[in-house]
């Protein structure tokens, strides 16, 4: 299933069609994809693992693999350039699933239509209820938790903050640190022998 957030224009929604299967049996989940076009036209595919740290040569392998597919598939009329890169720690908020993943961090949401009389809000997400994208915000000086419908959304992403960047590195160092564990179990198992 295709939303608005991952794939806005028709091209791109026809492009992840194309794409997702194929990022998805490499084990990787498609975040967003655009087709820009400019001076020259580049597709960006923005792409992570399900637990999240999605590395450089994962970005190097998605892009082979699709660019293979895209030869044979042929949708994008012009030359272009492809871009796959992770999230970052901005990430975009594009599937309901990463509202729940990052419940307790500042975000900003816009909505196509207006709601309550405004398109924009920013505050702490509050997870999810059924379809609907929970959010604490500030209103007249007062802290409300609203409810957002997922589809009336047009954007939305996580806020640049310390917490953020925080628990960002604390992830990426229990990564590292797992792999550390795997690579000491291999020394030891060998017949090197190191003095301690």
């Amino acid at each position: 299933m295709s939303n608005d957030l991952i794939a806005k224009a028709a091209i791109d929604r026809r492009l992840a069609e194309i794409i997702t299967p194929v990022i998805e049996d490499m084990g990787f989940e498609l975040v967003r994809i655009r087709l820009m076009s400019g001076k020259t036209t580049t597709l960006q595919i923005m792409a992570d693992k399900a637990d999240g740290g999605i590395e450089v040569d994962d970005c190097a392998e998605i892009s082979s693999a699709v660019s293979a597919v895209l030869d044979v598939e042929d949708p994008i009329l012009d030359a272009y350039a492809l871009e796959v890169s992770s999230p970052g720690i901005d990430r975009p908020l594009t599937r309901l699933k990463d509202f729940d993943m990052f419940e307790g961090y500042e975000a900003k949401l816009e909505t196509a239509e207006l709601v309550g009389g405004r398109r924009r809000f920013k505050g702490m997400l509050a997870g999810v209820e059924g379809d609907e994208v929970l959010i604490n915000i500030e209103d007249q000086g007062e802290e409300l938790t609203i409810g957002l419908q997922f589809d009336w959304l047009s954007d939305a992403k996580l806020v640049l903050t310390d917490d953020l960047i925080t628990e960002m590195l604390r992830q990426r160092k229990a990564a590292g640190a797992i792999d550390e564990t795997k690579f000491d179990d291999i020394e030891t198992e060998g017949s090197v022998e190191e003095d301690m």
